[in-house]
């Protein structure tokens, strides 16, 4: 009888299965790569490891998060951002 469907929650992140887009990418990368080397237990064993150290690092929140935090306390040719100055410079004059 519905025509429209009315999302309850609009800040909920997209879904692939269980995980959000950042988790699964961490799971499949490292599967894949265990796959094409042949080491396929291995690549499960850090898929595995890279989806709870991505869960722990987030705890809650967004990744925007470590994206913030890789630029307080990585070098600046680590992020490439063009538009903000590099994080060591914390007083600029003028």
């Amino acid at each position: 009888m519905q025509q429209y469907v009315i999302p309850q929650r609009l800040d909920d992140p997209e879904l692939i299965g269980f995980w959000t887009l950042d988790e699964f990418l961490a799971m499949i990368i490292p599967f894949v790569w265990g796959i094409l080397s042949q080491h396929i237990i291995m690549g499960l064993l850090l898929a595995c490891a890279c989806w709870w150290v991505l869960r722990k690092l987030k705890a809650g929140r967004a990744v925007s998060w470590i994206v913030h935090t890789a630029y307080w306390h990585l070098p600046g040719s680590f992020m490439r951002l063009k538009a903000t100055p590099p994080s060591h410079l914390r007083i600029m004059a003028g």
